[in-house]
């Protein structure tokens, strides 16, 4: 036997009810006009204003508690809107007066899906599993519960949480049109641009924010911290620029610990500390944060161009020269780079020649009497008949000593 295609849910409603008879007000002293109600409450429906379908069928059930489909649609409305005890209370009244309905079983056990998921959601949400959070709102309370608005700030939460910026603003964007006057919104849609490092749009959702609930608490932090982050980062380019390097250390170590997270903007923080610590010949140092740059834009071609300076400094050659080729053609056209390139090739080839004086022991400052004194107790050591055990090992190293006291005396 074949079935007719099952009504929309709101049409369902207004055509079971239009069957009912015009029923009284709870004080059974005025008739309400069931045709108009209906009608109401099936566009409400249809058009998802949820609150104002509840304000009709609450009337409905005030005027008639036994008005079994009425229970029914409450119910399915509260599902909706993730009021989910609510629901799940209206749904069993239903029950209780039309046993054995199988849509309504059916919409009750999705109602306890969306209710589980959400609470697992919000654990794992606790726990930073932000990935698999997501999963249990888009594919099961989302599903469930559309109209849920704690869902779909979750949502935009979870989404900043796994870096998923674009969506989170495109979402926040949605309930910013249904009310401009979100807080949640505006502050999650700040968050998502912050994250961008577009900050003057940030600080935008966050004074308004602000001007709508001056003390609400999340607003106020990210507003402060984006404000002080962008103080302590602007103190440490005004540095650099009057040549107090080692000030400018220590606020751009300042700014980058205010908020490890924000990598857009940590980037060119970590790329400023760089070449301040270049310019002050802290090769190890400048190092780590040329590395910490590229760790978050392997593209960086300035923070490739000052690692490889920075490696000079500590006589990495083959380290300089690799990265400096690589930044050269990055950018083919900086004449910096090219230059910092021939020097690192130049070093690199003068390392494999032999340094007379590292084979003494000695720098090249050192004096006739130091060269002559290091020579003597290094020939001493290796003299063969004083290494009988490795006597061919210490005849090539007597010979080399030899030589590099000739070339050097």
């Amino acid at each position: 036997m074949r079935l007719a295609p099952r009504l929309p849910q709101f049409l369902f409603l207004a055509f079971q009810l239009l069957l009912l008879h015009p029923f009284l007000s709870a004080q059974g002293s005025k008739p309400i006009d069931a045709t108009n109600l209906l009608k109401r409450v099936s566009s409400s429906l249809k058009s998802k204003r949820y609150n104002e379908a509840l304000e009709d069928l609450n009337a409905a059930l005030e005027a008639d508690p036994t008005l079994s489909e009425a229970y029914w649609h409450r119910a399915s409305a509260l599902r909706q809107l993730c009021r989910f005890e609510e629901s799940e209370e209206d749904y069993k009244k239903f029950l209780q007066l039309k046993p054995g309905t199988s849509a309504a079983e059916k919409e009750l056990s999705q109602l306890l899906q969306a209710k589980s998921a959400m609470e697992t959601a919000l654990s794992l949400f606790d726990s930073g599993d932000f990935a698999k959070a997501l999963d249990y709102i888009d594919k099961v309370v989302l599903v469930f519960s559309p109209g849920c608005m704690k869902a779909k700030s979750l949502k935009i939460r979870l989404l900043i949480g796994v870096k998923d910026y674009s969506t989170a603003i495109t979402e926040s964007g949605y309930l910013l049109k249904e009310d401009e006057n979100d807080l949640e919104a505006l502050l999650l849609r700040g968050r998502a641009y912050y994250y961008l490092a577009d900050h003057d749009v940030a600080f935008r959702h966050f004074q308004k924010g602000l001007r709508l609930d001056p003390e609400h608490s999340e607003l106020k932090k990210t507003y402060f911290g984006l404000k002080n982050l962008l103080k302590k980062t602007k103190s440490a380019e005004d540095n650099v620029d009057k040549g107090k390097l080692r000030v400018a250390v220590e606020d751009f170590k300042g700014a980058l610990a205010l908020d490890p997270t924000h990598t857009a903007h940590n980037v060119h923080l970590h790329l400023g500390l760089c070449k301040v610590l270049v310019k002050l010949g802290r090769g190890k140092d400048a190092l780590s944060s040329c590395t910490e740059a590229l760790n978050i834009d392997g593209e960086l071609v300035e923070a490739l161009a000052q690692r490889g300076e920075a490696k000079l400094l500590i006589e990495d050659w083959e380290g300089a020269v690799d990265d400096l080729k690589t930044a050269a053609q990055m950018s083919p056209q900086d004449m910096n780079i090219r230059e910092a390139l021939m020097r690192a090739e130049k070093s690199l080839k003068l390392s494999k020649r032999k340094d007379w004086y590292k084979i003494l022991g000695i720098s090249r400052t050192s004096s006739v009497a130091e060269i002559k004194r290091a020579y003597k107790k290094l020939a001493l050591q290796w003299h063969p008949d004083k290494n009988v055990d490795n006597r061919e090992e210490a005849e090539a190293k007597f010979q080399e000593i030899a030589a590099a006291y000739e070339v050097i005396e």
